[in-house]
């Protein structure tokens, strides 16, 4: 991850981008010295949007066994 101040980006925002699509690192924008924003490239944004949807699934499953709201199904023989 590299550090950019947001008028850096403002100027130079097609260098950054281009970089950023190379490195595939974050970049993190800061404004008045404080950290602002994160730009990261958006294969990496759409990948960790789908691995959060996957972990909210894990946590509303184990959510179900604490409070008992699991069904068994069995097969006969």
């Amino acid at each position: 991850m590299w550090i950019e101040l947001v008028t850096t980006l403002k100027r130079q925002a097609t260098k950054i981008l281009a970089e950023l699509h190379d490195s595939k690192e974050p970049v993190l924008i800061t404004e008045h010295g404080q950290p602002s924003a994160y730009l990261i490239d958006v294969n990496d944004y759409e990948m960790m949007q789908n691995r959060i949807h996957i972990l909210e699934g894990i946590a509303r499953g184990e959510n179900a066994i604490k409070d008992n709201r699991v069904y068994t199904l069995c097969h006969a023989q």
